[in-house]
């Protein structure tokens, strides 16, 4: 019984390799081209909406300081420009994994 077990164990183990040694079998990328699609539309729509939201409030802060301390308003202004522009550029970078995850599939 258990001579049975064992051999039933090994074939039962042995198996998925020749299923992978099969000719003629469908490409596994035609499978998964509409999910890379579907990827990069879902993230770059993420990542878009919360760029746009944290640009928003950045923007409503560097205006609340300079309405409190009109003085420092240059300093402020020059602060928000460097911050929005780190922002913006994380929506670029998802941008180029949405390209990479299109061509790819």
């Amino acid at each position: 019984m258990r001579r049975l077990l064992l051999v039933i164990g090994l074939a039962i183990l042995g198996s998925p390799g020749l299923a992978l040694a099969a000719e003629g079998a469908a490409p596994a990328a035609s499978l998964n081209a509409p999910f890379g699609f579907l990827a990069a539309g879902i993230g770059l729509a993420i990542a878009a909406g919360l760029c746009g939201l944290g640009q928003g409030r950045a923007a409503a802060a560097a205006v609340d300081a300079m309405a409190r301390q009109p003085g420092v308003a240059q300093r402020v202004f020059t602060a928000m420009l460097l911050g929005l522009a780190f922002i913006e550029s994380l929506t670029l970078y998802m941008f180029v994994i949405a390209i990479i995850l299109v061509l790819k599939f």
